[in-house]
């Protein structure tokens, strides 16, 4: 039979189990499900009707989505652990200079990799015996962070060879490359490569109604962690020390145009291109070309 379901935390796990009974499984989309969540009255008897007869009249009033595989979701997790540990990581570290800062004291520069080391000698005596603690869990997390970065280095290799394609691409790590992979997971599911920017959240939202069209901001409804990978790795592109490439040359034309928000406005379109030219590598297997746009030496102009 036919089943919808709402997209949730047990939606992976229970769709798998019904498609492996037989049964046709349908994914609503929670976020555009207004049929239901604009109503007064709610409960979970009223959402299955709704549910049901969405599915019964067009599937695509649901805006079913698909979930990715099981060994997929696995190895999905790893990252996001990674990344949980990281946002703890920088959490304390900003907690031990705040605290030093209210002492008249400062903290040298240093990485995060470095900072239980380098700061343990600069924190005022007065301060010690509340600060260690978080020193010494500071460094245990940097110990756990570089556990899963050898893992997630490692996997690539053995799973997903196709990454190697995606690194070619400038301010693409181990990870980016990993995560991008894992969150598309099957990069024939779109039509065209510039499609994957709106996927990811990326793109401008769109409000037009007669010969109103204002501009929007960009939707945000994509995968978070990838979005801001996909961020980090643009302000490396744009920074000081990135190579030259065509993506660089396109995030700063954008962002001489000057103006409150230029800057912003370069980041955010040049990592909504960077989506694009990682798809691109993946499907068609080509290497990546950094200046493709610029005309070669002795190339015919024509």
């Amino acid at each position: 039979m036919r089943v919808a379901v709402e997209a949730g935390t047990h939606s992976p796990w229970i769709s798998r189990l019904l498609e492996r009974c037989g049964h046709e499984v349908l994914v609503a989309n929670a976020r555009e499900l207004g049929l239901i969540y604009a109503q007064g009255k709610k409960n979970d008897k009223l959402d299955a009707e709704n549910l049901a007869r969405l599915a019964r009249l067009d599937p695509r009033l649901l805006s079913p989505i698909e979930h990715r595989g099981e060994t997929s979701q696995a190895h999905l997790a790893m990252v996001r652990s990674r990344e949980a540990l990281v946002g703890a990581r920088t959490k304390l570290v900003n907690r031990v200079r705040g605290a030093v800062k209210s002492f008249g004291a400062r903290l040298p520069k240093c990485n995060a990799e470095s900072f239980h080391r380098r700061a343990a000698e600069h924190v005022p005596e007065a301060l010690l015996p509340a600060l260690e603690p978080l020193l010494e869990t500071i460094g245990s997390l940097t110990a756990r962070i570089r556990g899963c970065d050898r893992a997630l280095e490692a996997l690539p290799r053995e799973l997903y060879p196709e990454t190697a394609l995606l690194r070619q691409v400038g301010g693409v790590g181990p990870v980016t490359a990993l995560s991008f992979v894992l969150v598309l997971e099957d990069p024939s599911r779109f039509s065209t490569s510039r499609s994957v920017g709106a996927y990811l959240g990326l793109a401008p939202g769109q409000h037009q109604s007669g010969e109103s069209d204002p501009q929007q901001r960009i939707s945000k409804r994509g995968d978070e962690m990838l979005g801001k990978l996909l961020v980090q790795g643009t302000h490396y592109v744009l920074g000081p020390f990135a190579p030259d490439s065509d993506l660089r040359r396109h995030g700063l034309k954008i962002a001489e145009r000057g103006g409150r928000n230029a800057k912003r406005r370069a980041v955010v379109a040049a990592a909504r291109k960077l989506s694009v030219l990682l798809h691109r590598p993946w499907t068609t297997g080509e290497a990546y070309d950094t200046l493709y746009n610029v005309p070669r030496a002795g190339a015919d102009p024509a």
